[in-house]
C-alpha cells in the first residue's frame, strides 16, 4: 500500500520511535495524527512536521475512542496505525522490599498490551469500513511494537516481557481475522534502540550495551525503525509476522 495521501495514527508520537515514525510518514506524504499521554511533546512534534496532536491514554477505552474519532474528522479515516506507546519499568518479582506490588505489573500490561489492543480495535473498525485502495483489496496496515524482551527477557523484566510477549502472540490471530477485510498486521520487535530513555544512560553504559550487539555493534536508530515501518506498509506480503530489529543480539539473563 502506498503511504502518500493516507491518514495515519501514531501512538507514543511525542518521542522516540513514535516521533521518528511520525516524521517519516509525514515526509512520505501521509496525514499524521500523533497520540501521546504527554500532550506537549506530541504537539511539539506535530508542529514540526505539520501534523495534529492529541492527548491520549491508550489504555483507556473512552480516551482512544474520542481521539480516533476526532482525528478521523480532521484527516479522514486512518489507513495506517502505528502503535509505539509503551512503558518499560524494571522490577524484580521479589526484591529487597518484598514481592512486586501487583499494581506495578498490572500497569505495564495495561499500557503496553491492553493499550495496543485498544487502539487496534478502534482503528481497525474504521479501516474495515472504507473502500480498498488497490487491486489486492488492501484497506489498511497496523504495525505494533513488541521487543526482544518478549523472547529473551532479563531479570527484572517479567512485567515488560509479559506485555510484549502478548503483543507477539496476538499478531497472527488478529492478522488472520482482518485478512477478510484487507487489513494487514505486523509487529516489530526492536532490540537496543537509541531512544531518549536509552540515551539518558551514561556514555559508559551505552557503549557497554552497544558492544553486546553482534553487528552493527551500536544502538539501533529510531530512523531505522521508521524505515522498517515504511517497508511494511509498502510490501503487501508482510502480514502476520514479527520482525526482529536487533543486529542479531540475544539478551543475557542480566
Amino acid at each position: 500500500m502506498e503511504i502518500k495521501g493516507h491518514a495515519a495514527i501514531v501512538t507514543g508520537g511525542g518521542s522516540g520511535l513514535g516521533a521518528e515514525t511520525a516524521r517519516f510518514l509525514r515526509s512520505r506524504g501521509a496525514k499524521v495524527a500523533l497520540l501521546d499521554l504527554d500532550a506537549d511533546a506530541a504537539s511539539e512534534v506535530a508542529q514540526e512536521i505539520g501534523g495534529i496532536a492529541f492527548a491520549c491514554n491508550v489504555s483507556d477505552a473512552k480516551s482512544v475512542e474520542e481521539v480516533v474519532a476526532e482525528a478521523k474528522e480532521k484527516n479522514g479515516p486512518a489507513r495506517i496505525c502505528i502503535n509505539c506507546a509503551g512503558i518499560a519499568p524494571a522490577k524484580r518479582v521479589v526484591g529487597r522490599d518484598g514481592p512486586m506490588p501487583l499494581d506495578d505489573f498490572r500497569q505495564v500490561v495495561n499500557v503496553n498490551l491492553i493499550g495496543t489492543f485498544n487502539v487496534i480495535r478502534i482503528a481497525a473498525a474504521d479501516m474495515a469500513a472504507v473502500e480498498p485502495v488497490n487491486e489486492s483489496g488492501e484497506r489498511g496496515v497496523i504495525v505494533c511494537t513488541a521487543s526482544i524482551a518478549a523472547f529473551e527477557g532479563q531479570i527484572g523484566q517479567a512485567a515488560y516481557s509479559a506485555s510484549k510477549g502478548g503483543i507477539v502472540s496476538m499478531t497472527l490471530p488478529i492478522a488472520r481475522e482482518f485478512a477478510r477485510v484487507g487489513v494487514r498486521v505486523v509487529t516489530i520487535a526492536p532490540g537496543l534502540m537509541g531512544t531518549p530513555m536509552m540515551l539518558g544512560f551514561s556514555k559508559e553504559v551505552q557503549d557497554s550495551l552497544a558492544a553486546q550487539v553482534p553487528f552493527p555493534s551500536r544502538l539501533g536508530r529510531p530512523d531505522e525503525y521508521a524505515g522498517l515501518v515504511g517497508q511494511i506498509i509498502e510490501n503487501a506480503m508482510l502480514n502476520g509476522s514479527v520482525i526482529r530489529l536487533d543486529g542479531a543480539i540475544r539478551m543475557q539473563p542480566k
